[in-house]
């Protein structure tokens, strides 16, 4: 019997520190910018992204969230062509740098010159680099050391903070 009242109190504990690590993610304030910091060139009111961009684009973009994975259209784009950001629209990614990384979120193994900035994200307890637009700022997603060569590194981006446009011709 004592084993089984510590097995219920494991559980009930540990069930009890997840939800608190989620309602304090939710208890980040939504009214302030947390895209990354800095000046940028490209810069709009907090009033003028929420007209720009759609809801969930802006909270992607501005307030760092991520999409649910599987749930982009630009997983399935195999044309050529450009992927820029969503809020700026500055080519970010040529298409044929894109791979299927089977994560759930477009992947790519290296940006177009002078495209992202990185940050250092510690949100989840431990350190991973966050990746932004170098001219607005916005969140795009976070790039990993295990990605394809030539530089085995994979950018991992939400696709709403994503456009693509096909090459012409």
């Amino acid at each position: 019997m004592p084993t089984n009242r510590l097995n219920r109190r494991f559980v009930l504990l540990g069930g009890t520190a997840v939800a608190a690590l989620g309602a304090a993610a939710l208890l980040r304030p939504m009214g302030a910018s947390t895209a990354a910091e800095g000046t940028f060139e490209f810069t709009l009111t907090d009033e003028e992204w929420k007209k720009r961009l759609s809801p969930l684009a802006y909270q992607v973009l501005r307030h760092e969230y991520t999409e649910h994975p599987g749930t982009s259209e630009l997983l399935n784009e195999h044309r050529t062509g450009t992927f820029a950001c969503a809020g700026c629209d500055l080519p970010l990614f040529d298409s044929k740098t894109k791979y299927d990384s089977h994560t759930g979120w477009p992947s790519f193994y290296q940006p177009l010159d002078n495209a992202v900035g990185e940050a250092t994200d510690t949100k989840l307890g431990y350190p991973r680099t966050e990746v932004h637009c170098r001219r607005c700022g916005g969140h795009l997603g976070h790039v990993f050391n295990d990605g394809p060569e030539p530089t085995g590194l994979r950018y991992c981006m939400n696709g709403v903070s994503l456009v693509f446009h096909p090459a012409e011709g």
